[in-house]
């Protein structure tokens, strides 16, 4: 019956996430807030609006290479598979992508049994403001498939978590050196369906993200900063800084190697939580359609009391539109 909700809650949230009149936008849990993670009702079609403007840029060369809109300063004019990859490995690149990123984890509470299996999904949607500022909108809705034993006595759990919502302006060119940036707020809303998946507060805060791309090579960071203001008075206020430093190397056929940390800092405990995570993925086509597959491993070199241990996995599929 959990792992039915659990699908039930995810199907719901893909299908609103790819529907015409919206999109979608674990907390402490944190690890939607460690890897940054709103349901758009009758509000602005921000998804309709970000595959027009992606349309408008998207060129069909002569060879049948994919061109993709340069709004991060590079001409989209034969840009192909290589290319794209390189887009997917910048945070605020001006490609809309919906990354679907699969989760396990073991060795949670005092007697490490727990386990936890949970997926993120992470629709990106630039929009265009003028010629010279983008607005990325980066969305992170955790849905928790399985998780049992986490502490004793709690049981199984699945559902929907707290939803993160960051929204970066960036430079439509990369700065002096080529440098590419964006800043702008981080928000979290207390949407989990269990108390035991979310930390029933509303959150804000600052995010900014910094990078370089020099030939094959991807390498910044991105931050936020999230305080509670709001929620449930029985649960812990949020004080969390989270430091996500990344380094890529894109092939020529598309491969694409990643080591970055996705750690988090609690200033009312004073604890860290830091996941190393090795990947690699490539990017191919399914028919017209370009999708990136990646798999890693993760190792907790540290983590906060409880938490999970040793090591984890994540399998990544991200669809990229419009096409």
């Amino acid at each position: 019956m959990c792992r039915t909700s659990a699908m039930t809650v995810m199907v719901s949230t893909v299908i609103l996430a790819l529907s015409p009149t919206g999109i979608s936008a674990e907390q402490p849990g944190l690890e939607s807030i460690a890897t940054e993670s709103e349901a758009v009702g009758d509000g602005p079609n921000w998804l309709a609006m970000g595959r027009e403007l992606a349309r408008a840029g998207e060129q069909k060369e002569p060879d049948g290479t994919l061109g993709v809109a340069p709004a991060d300063g590079q001409s989209g004019k034969g840009a192909g598979a290589e290319d794209l990859a390189k887009k997917l490995a910048n945070p605020i690149a001006s490609l809309i992508s919906i990354p679907f990123q699969f989760n396990y984890d073991h060795r949670y509470g005092p007697e490490s049994e727990g386990r936890k299996l949970f997926v993120n999904i992470q629709p990106v949607i630039p929009i265009t403001l003028s010629e010279e500022w983008n607005l990325i909108s980066r969305t992170i809705v955790p849905v928790t498939l399985h998780q049992d034993d986490l502490l004793p006595g709690l049981g199984q759990r699945c559902g929907l978590g707290d939803i993160v919502q960051s929204f970066f302006l960036s430079p439509a060119k990369p700065g002096p050196g080529g440098l590419i940036w964006g800043v702008g707020p981080v928000l979290l809303f207390p949407t989990a369906t269990d108390e035991l998946l979310g930390g029933e507060k509303w959150g804000a805060g600052p995010t900014g993200v910094v990078l370089m791309q020099r030939g094959p090579w991807t390498f910044g960071a991105l931050a936020n900063h999230i305080w509670s203001y709001a929620g449930a008075d029985g649960r812990e206020d949020v004080n969390v800084t989270v430091l996500q430093p990344f380094l890529t190397y894109t092939t020529k056929d598309a491969w694409t190697f990643g080591l970055n940390t996705e750690s988090a800092f609690n200033w009312d405990t004073d604890e860290w939580s830091v996941p190393i995570n090795l990947t690699v993925s490539k990017l191919i086509k399914i028919g017209k359609q370009p999708v990136q597959i990646g798999c890693g491993l993760r190792y907790w070199a540290a983590s906060y009391p409880q938490g999970p241990e040793g090591w984890g996995a994540r399998v990544q599929i991200t669809i990229l539109l419009p096409k």
